[in-house]
Formats: structure tokens, C-alpha cells, sequence
């Protein structure tokens, strides 16, 4: 068959070579690439092309697990099987070689983007793996179909898969029961708990339940409103601060000069210098949704020299001359080739970059590391278990 017809529809048998960026693995047919989902490497499998658009690639289902790999499980969930509920594509794979295999993407991102050949190991979050990675999940998200019915989407898809339990999801959220109540005129419920015991949800646009979470990380105190962004991984706050905190020590900390938290949400990072370098540090949160402002405003309410922005950071960074220590968590695509250029523009003497997507982060090192930045120390957390989906934490010091 010659690479100009179609695949889709065809049945192959091959071997997985190895995992890609996006939870897909990588083989080989006839010259050309086959994205596979829901296998492991070196794996004989049977396979179904769905989608075939032409070019060097194509997308397959397997159809057969001719050779298991010994890294094999049986999924956790059930409604989450091959074309199932998505959020959970890893939860086939052993928990411990998830994190290896999220180790493997991070690898070649660095090396294939950034020039950086560096293995960084993946970290469990406290109690995951006695937990298997299950009861984690502090926000929750769920669909409603045209009956009334509550679930996650399918992968890949729009469709809603009723599902009769929520393994993920913090025991709190399980016990609401809204994925086995019917909905009718509803679209999307958006559930949060917070480890203080309280919940809170949207029905739509509708606010239920408690007004404002309360949070402790750190050592502070965190309020957030409904919407407001807060970590995903019940244990993910306390990581993160405690590694940007420690990478901020090991450099120095200047709190009388401009320090930056950028994407700063509701202020986790500005508000946890304080609990380690007092509570009269200089520093400015910026963030552009206002609800989340409005939060951080509270959050950072006893720091007399802390302040609360609500701005897209590209046109905050336009009214900055200079920075010392920089903290930015920006959104999954990176904060991108402008914001990177105009934090170099400041010359800050540290940067601490708190990613959630590995090739963005690759790519915003690139660009660092051209500018006389060196990467100083990076950890990676994996605080999404059975996803494909791993954070890092990177410093980068002015050489």
C-alpha cells in the first residue's frame, strides 16, 4: 500500500517503540508513523487506524495486546478502558512506570528543544502510591448529556460517558453523588473541595455550596473564590512551594528589591515568601482573570509591600525596568517567545519557572539559555496521576 492511500479502517500488527508527548506511543509501519493509544513499549499489539489525514502519520486504537509488557495492569477504571472516560489514558501502566515514562517525554523535550541532556527524575506526591494515585483529584469537572446524565467526556470527543464512580476524585467530591443524579437543563457542573472539609460547585453559572474555600500551604492562609485556579492534586500546593521556595533559598533572596509572580492566580507564590522571608518582601502577583485577583488581594493582605495586579502580564511586563527574583507559572501553552523577551529585557538575577506542559517548558529554556541564563536545578512532580500530564519546576540563574 503505497503512502498515498488511506489507512483508515486498516488493521496492522507492529511493535511500540517508545512514548510521545501528548500520552500516545510511537511505532512503525511500512515507513510511516503510527500514534497509538492505551499500549506501553515493546508491546506486540493489533491495531485500528481511525484517523488518517494524509502525510508521514497516522492515529490508531489497539484492537489486540498480542505481547503485554510486564508494566501492564489492569485499568483502575473501568468506564475508562480503550475509548472510554477521559483523564485517566495512563491507568494501563504500572504507577511506578508512568512516572518513567513522563521522565522519557520530559527527557526528549530538553535534549530535541532546548539542547539540555538532562534525566530528571519523577516524583510521587506523598501517599500516592500507597493510594495507587487514586483520591487525589480536589476539582472535578463533569458533562451532562442530553438526558440529564453527569460524566467526563469520552476521549478524543464531546460525548458523555455515564460513569458509576469517580476513583480520582477526593473522597469529599465522591460523596456528592453527582454522577449518579440526573440533571436536566444543565450542561456542565464544576465541583472543588478544599482540605479544609468544605465543597463548593457550579451548576452552570450557579454557585453552590461554600462561597469561598479556604487553603493552607506553606504556612498561609489562602482563600478562593468560586472559580478562582487553585492545584488540581490535593498535595500539589505544599510540593510546589516547598521546591520554588528552596530553589529561591539555595540562590539568595533579595525582599527589598522588584520580585515578580507572574500567572500568580490567587497568590500561592507571592503569599508563601512571606511565610519564609517575612512578611515585609517586596513582591507583585499578576494576574489577568479578577476574580483571582481579587483572592490574592486577601491573600497577601498582612505584606505591606506586597501588591495585587490584575493585567495580562505581557502589558504588565511593558511597565517594568527591572526585576531580582522572578517566579511565573503561565498556562499550559508557556508563557511564549514575547513574555520570555521582555523578562529578559529586565535582567532578573533569578527565575524560577513553575511549567505544567514539558515541551512548552523545553521551548521557553531555549530561548533563556541564549540569553546567558543557565539552568541552575529542575524537579519534575507527577500530580496527575494515571494521565499523561507531569509538572515541572525549573531555575534559571543570570550567568
Amino acid at each position: 500500500m503505497s503512502k498515498s492511500e488511506s489507512w483508515l479502517g486498516r488493521e496492522i500488527e507492529t511493535t511500540i517503540e517508545k512514548v510521545a508527548h501528548g500520552g500516545v506511543f510511537v511505532a512503525r509501519h511500512e515507513g510511516r508513523v503510527l500514534f497509538v493509544s492505551h499500549v506501553l513499549p515493546g508491546e506486540v499489539v493489533k491495531v485500528k487506524v481511525f484517523e488518517d489525514r494524509g502525510g508521514s502519520f497516522c492515529r490508531a486504537e489497539p484492537i489486540e495486546i498480542i505481547k503485554p509488557s510486564p508494566d501492564r495492569v489492569k485499568h483502575f477504571w473501568k468506564s475508562a478502558g480503550v475509548g472510554g472516560a477521559g483523564g485517566a489514558e495512563f491507568g494501563h501502566i504500572k504507577l511506578s512506570r508512568q512516572r518513567e515514562l513522563k521522565a522519557d517525554v520530559l527527557e526528549e523535550a530538553l535534549d530535541r528543544m532546548a539542547g539540555i541532556k538532562r534525566r530528571v527524575e519523577v516524583e510521587a506526591a506523598p501517599g500516592d502510591d500507597e493510594a495507587n494515585g487514586l483520591g487525589y483529584r480536589m476539582r472535578v469537572q463533569l458533562h451532562v448529556d442530553e438526558a440529564g446524565f453527569a460524566g467526563p467526556y469520552k476521549e478524543r470527543s464531546h460525548e458523555v460517558v455515564r460513569v458509576k464512580d469517580l476513583p480520582l476524585a477526593v473522597e469529599e467530591i465522591v460523596e456528592l453523588s453527582v454522577h449518579t443524579k440526573n440533571w436536566q437543563d444543565v450542561s456542565k457542573i464544576e465541583i472543588a473541595a478544599s482540605s479544609a472539609g468544605q465543597l463548593q460547585w457550579k451548576i452552570d453559572k450557579k454557585l453552590k455550596g461554600d462561597e469561598r474555600l479556604i487553603e493552607r500551604a506553606a504556612g498561609r492562609t489562602f482563600r478562593i473564590s468560586g472559580g478562582g485556579f487553585w492545584q488540581v492534586h490535593k498535595k500539589a500546593p505544599e510540593l510546589l512551594t516547598s521546591c520554588v521556595l528552596g530553589f529561591i533559598d539555595k540562590v539568595g533572596f533579595k525582599k527589598e528589591e522588584n520580585n515578580l509572580d507572574l500567572y500568580g492566580g490567587v497568590g500561592l507564590f507571592a503569599s508563601a515568601l512571606a511565610g519564609k522571608f517575612g512578611k515585609d518582601v517586596r513582591v507583585t502577583t499578576v494576574e489577568a482573570f479578577k476574580q483571582a485577583t481579587e483572592d490574592a488581594k486577601l491573600n497577601i493582605a498582612d505584606m505591606p509591600k506586597a501588591q495585587a495586579i490584575c493585567t495580562p502580564v505581557e502589558r504588565f511586563l511593558n511597565t517594568q525596568k527591572a526585576a531580582d527574583t522572578i517566579v511565573l507559572d503561565p498556562p499550559r501553552s508557556g508563557a511564549g517567545a514575547k513574555v520570555v523577551g521582555q523578562i529578559l529585557k529586565l535582567e532578573p538575577r533569578h527565575v524560577v519557572y513553575v511549567a505544567c506542559d514539558p515541551v512548552a517548558l523545553a521551548r521557553d529554556l531555549k530561548q533563556f539559555l541564549a540569553s546567558g541564563y543557565e539552568l541552575a536545578d529542575i524537579r519534575a512532580f507527577d500530580l496527575f496521576p494515571h494521565t499523561h500530564h507531569v509538572e515541572a519546576v525549573a531555575s534559571l540563574v543570570k550567568k
